[in-house]
Parts: structure tokens; C-alpha cells; sequence
């Protein structure tokens, strides 16, 4: 196996379509990276990928040697691991992207809580609402909220949260408190992810579960945006109680259809593999997995 250095740039290439990013998952220089590949293609006496301006792309010999070469280079990888994995310390760069509603002093608290127990580990925060590519962006950990439909990454629930339907006292003069989720309609409201300045909202009560289709002026995002909008008087909003616990509390905020709430929403840690977690991830997920704080209900 001569070629087991060039193989392994081979096949980051081709998992990443691109040479730049490959050299970047290896630590080396794009040159390097390049000058590797093409000397396996040299050895080989084929075309592995064809460049373009914006990626790079298999040819059909290029996927039938990427397809043979993948799973003996992940058992070798595997067999390392194994030797190497109870004497390593976490340490290295950490990168994790999470959603606006966690850009706040309690997530920043507990991460840099984490920071300081873990004084080898070195932070690298998206902070996002767009899905990032975990392989592509090279991203070690995602907080998603809601449901996830990638099959291709590991999720571990962290828990779960809910939204209250909030307003304002001053947005609700004049005008008749709802009694059923129905009578919504009647009602400006601040949507989330709207389309046409419409969206449903689906409300349970025990074992009652309703649709409801709401329409409004202001449609976001971004929840904390909801919030502040709803906060404001412009109307009815269906808000994460991490946003409006207080302001209930305050009397900022009036809980309407109070034996409702949303349906819950799961919080999960994802990843890209379950393979070759590397300790700094494994000492992240763990303390992930206690943290308690207003944003989800753990379990």
C-alpha cells in the first residue's frame, strides 16, 4: 500500500468536491494536496476527477476507486483509533454552529464554562440559522432545533421546548380575547417563516392537537425578532417560552389560550458521524447533554 498517503487525499478530495477544502480537513498545503493527487493518478494511469472552476468531480473510474478504497481506509482508520483514543486529551479546534436563539449570556455563560475546564480545546462558534454543511463546512457539533429530516448525520436529543400564544395588554384593547385557537384568525399575527404573510400554528391541549391558519403584517426568521415584534404591540405570536417566561412574569406579556401551547419541539445535538469522535467532541456533547437552562426541558 505505497499509495496510502495519496489515497487518503484522494478520498477527501472526492468526499469534499473540492481541493481546498481537503487541504483544509488535512492540515496541508493546497499544493500538497494537489500535487498528491495527481501523482496517484499518475500511479494509476487514470483520470480519479475533473477539475472545474468551482469543484471537483469524479470520473467513473474516480467513483468505482473512491466506492473500493472507502471502507479498508475506514477499518485502518478505525484500527488506529482504537490504539490511540484512551491516551488522547481533548484538545484542538472545536467547531459548533448554533441557531440566533442561542447567541445570548446563558449559552455564552456555559460555553465559556466549558472553555475553561477544557483549557486544550479551541472554540470555533457559527452562530446561524442557516443549516450549515457539517462535512462541507467542517463543523464538529449543530444545536437544530425542530425536527430533522438529514439522514445522512447522528442526532442526540438534548430535549425539548414550547412556544406560548402571547400578546401584549395594550395590543389586546379593544379587541376579544381569543377563547379557541379558531378564533386566531381574527388576529394580527407574527409569524415565523412565513409564506404569503401566512402560516399554521399547531396547538395541543391534553390530547386535543388543532391546525390553525394565521395571517399578519410581520412575518421573521428569527424567533427572538418574533419576540421583540410581539413584545412591541404589533400582535399575536406564537413564542418560545424561553422569551416570554419573564415578561409573563412582569406582566409585559398575556397568555392567551393558556391550557395551549405549541406542539413540542425537539433540540438535538448533531454531528456528522458517530465514527472517530474525537475527545474534544465527546467532552462537549457530555456537558451539552447536563446543561440546564431555560431554552429546553431536558430528557
Amino acid at each position: 500500500m505505497q499509495h496510502l498517503d495519496k489515497i487518503l487525499v484522494f478520498v477527501k478530495v472526492a468526499e469534499f468536491e473540492s481541493i481546498s477544502k481537503a487541504a483544509r480537513a488535512l492540515d496541508m498545503p493546497i499544493s500538497t494536496v494537489s500535487r498528491k493527487l495527481s501523482a496517484l493518478e499518475s500511479d494509476l494511469g487514470v483520470s480519479l476527477v475533473r477539475r472545474t472552476t468551482r469543484r471537483v468531480i469524479l470520473t467513473s473510474q474516480g467513483r468505482d476507486y473512491f466506492n473500493q478504497c472507502i471502507e479498508p481506509l475506514t477499518k485502518l482508520q478505525e484500527a488506529e483509533q482504537v490504539l490511540t483514543q484512551t491516551q488522547k486529551k481533548p484538545e484542538g479546534s472545536l467547531a459548533i454552529t448554533v441557531p440566533l436563539i442561542l447567541g445570548q449570556d446563558p449559552f455564552m455563560d456555559f460555553l465559556s464554562r466549558f472553555s475553561k475546564e477544557h483549557s486544550g480545546i479551541r472554540i470555533d462558534l457559527y452562530i446561524t440559522n442557516a443549516y450549515l454543511n457539517l462535512v462541507a463546512e467542517n463543523i464538529d457539533v449543530a444545536i437544530r432545533f425542530g425536527h430533522l429530516t438529514d439522514s445522512s448525520v447522528v442526532a442526540a436529543k438534548l430535549g425539548s421546548s414550547v412556544r406560548y400564544v402571547v400578546a401584549t395588554a395594550d395590543y389586546l384593547k379593544g379587541r376579544k380575547l381569543p377563547t379557541e385557537p379558531e378564533d386566531l384568525k381574527t388576529h394580527h399575527c407574527i409569524m415565523f417563516n412565513a409564506k404569503n404573510y401566512e402560516a399554521d400554528w399547531d396547538l395541543i391541549c391534553g390530547r386535543r392537537r388543532v391546525r390553525v391558519n394565521v395571517s399578519g403584517a410581520v412575518s421573521s426568521r428569527d424567533c427572538q425578532s418574533v419576540a421583540a415584534f410581539v413584545l412591541r404591540g404589533h400582535g399575536v405570536g406564537l413564542v418560545e417560552a424561553a422569551y416570554c417566561d419573564q415578561a409573563l412574569a412582569r406582566g409585559d406579556l398575556v397568555r392567551l389560550l393558556p391550557r395551549w401551547t405549541s406542539v413540542e419541539i425537539p433540540v438535538s445535538a448533531v454531528y456528522p458521524s458517530r465514527k472517530f469522535l474525537p475527545p474534544r467532541v465527546t467532552a462537549f456533547l457530555k456537558a451539552l447533554a447536563g446543561w440546564k437552562n431555560s431554552w429546553w426541558i431536558l430528557g
